[in-house]
């Protein structure tokens, strides 16, 4: 009986193992960067598996953004440097990342999928930032047909053949795929030295340089002579109890 009811309760704890395990593995971003919840989600575009998300890293430049997608996840193919648009390829997905002529200090982050790609843009246009193997694979299939689009920054004037762009819904952000760029930060101890206390610069929050001057690791010490600690190591100087040999003799009482 002790078995039967000890069996509920271990599959609770296995389920609650799985959901934490799976919440990890979302939250890494498997496949591509993370960069969500740094950068707000702005629009969207979605017509069956065609997809297009639109991200904003205010007050940041293309190569800046471009390096810390890079970092976070090493791209199939990056576009040269260039201060107006660059291109990252992520197996099916392609980022393009373009400075917003409307507010120039800002970089428009545009999560195009695959199909996207080949329903809506230009060809001819991707051949300044993709290989020639890329852009194969992406219209030879299709007989070369594309659309004229150019990225979201001059959708106006190179409108996208298929699908409209709209301000993100709820049921949009759910399923926005995950854009969330890890930056450096730093945890300052009460009354600690000045020493280097960056983490993540390792790959782990869980990094730390070392500082060899002052170093901050705990340690156990052996006490003095005279600490009386409980660590303290056995005194040497301790005496002998003084002892008293004595004689003394034993009686039988008579029997009476």
């Amino acid at each position: 009986m002790k078995g039967w009811k000890g069996r509920p309760l271990l599959g609770i704890k296995i389920a609650l193992v799985l959901s934490l395990v799976l919440s990890l593995l979302t939250g890494c971003g498997i496949g591509s960067p993370n960069v969500k919840e740094t950068y707000p989600l702005e629009s969207v575009s979605r017509d069956g598996n065609a997809t297009s998300y639109v991200y904003r890293a205010a007050d940041k430049t293309v190569p800046e953004v471009a390096k810390e997608l890079a970092d976070e996840k090493k791209p199939d193919q990056m576009s040269k440097e260039d201060s107006e648009r660059m291109f990252l390829v992520y197996g099916k997905d392609y980022y393009h990342l373009q400075k917003d002529p409307k507010k120039e200090t800002d970089t428009l982050i545009e999560v195009d999928s695959q199909e996207y790609v080949q329903k809506n843009y230009d060809s001819s246009f991707l051949k300044g930032y993709l290989t020639a193997v890329v852009i194969g694979q992406l219209f030879d299939s299709l007989g070369g047909l594309g659309g004229g689009y150019r990225g979201y920054s001059s959708k106006d004037t190179y409108q996208p053949k298929q699908g409209n762009y709209h301000a993100p819904t709820t049921s949009d952000k759910k399923i926005a795929p995950p854009l969330t760029v890890e930056k450096k930060g730093s945890i300052f101890r009460r009354g600690g030295s000045n020493g280097d206390s960056s983490v993540g610069s390792g790959g782990s929050i869980f990094d730390r340089k070392s500082d060899s001057s002052k170093s901050s690791r705990g340690s156990i010490s052996r006490g003095s002579s005279g600490s009386g600690g409980l660590f303290d190591s056995p005194k040497k100087s301790y005496t002998k109890p003084k002892t008293r040999v004595g004689s003394g003799k034993i009686t039988r009482r008579s029997r009476r």
